[in-house]
């Protein structure tokens, strides 16, 4: 079973992976990734502040990126049960 500390690492490290592979970070104006996992409850919260004129929507960025953060926590437990 992971640790709590694991899981918000996890979590944190693939929600930045995703913002990261959209923008380069020199490109942001600002972005913030928010993880706990308290009593077995997951909850990330992303914000991305990008240029008006990035490629990427910053909020379609954001809510990718809290995707991965829990497809990566699941996935960590899926391979602490195996």
């Amino acid at each position: 079973m992971p640790t709590d500390e694991e899981v918000v690492q996890t979590a944190a490290e693939a929600a930045e992976g995703v913002i990261f592979a959209h923008y380069r970070q020199s490109e942001l104006r600002d972005f913030d990734v928010t993880v706990t996992f308290e009593d077995g409850v997951l909850d990330v919260d992303v914000y991305v502040n990008a240029p008006d004129d990035a490629d990427a929507d910053e909020d379609a960025v954001a809510d990718e990126a809290a995707r991965a953060a829990g497809d990566a926590v699941d996935e960590l437990f899926a391979d602490a049960d195996s």
